[in-house]
């Protein structure tokens, strides 16, 4: 089952800076913006601001995929051994899950 990569969260330091840079300067045109989560429409994937944390701090960037049926890739990807650090829960209307890639970094997929 094919998974396709749908957005790149880049975790900031100052939103409105941020927002501002990637605007102003680099060109991007924004779909939305808030004091947690900000986006902008870059083709295909999504580019999306969120608040840097000790856990996330700035500069990180975390990758975000989609697939057809999360659940289905879910299993299909607990047979190859991956290792998921969140099954898939609503948030919103869809079901997101987290897992780590070959280097332990954590990555989200939607569906």
């Amino acid at each position: 089952m094919p998974s396709r990569l749908s957005y790149i969260i880049k975790f900031v330091g100052h939103m409105d800076r941020a927002v501002q840079f990637h605007r102003d300067v680099l060109g991007l045109t924004l779909k939305f913006q808030s004091p947690e989560w900000s986006e902008f429409a870059t083709g295909d994937t999504t580019l999306a601001l969120h608040p840097a944390s000790p856990a996330n701090p700035a500069g990180k960037l975390q990758l975000g995929f989609r697939v057809d049926d999360l659940h289905a890739w879910y299993a299909e990807m607990t047979a190859k051994g991956v290792v998921f650090t969140r099954p898939p829960v609503l948030e919103g209307n869809e079901p997101v899950a987290q897992f780590l890639d070959s280097d332990g970094v954590e990555s989200s997929v939607s569906g």
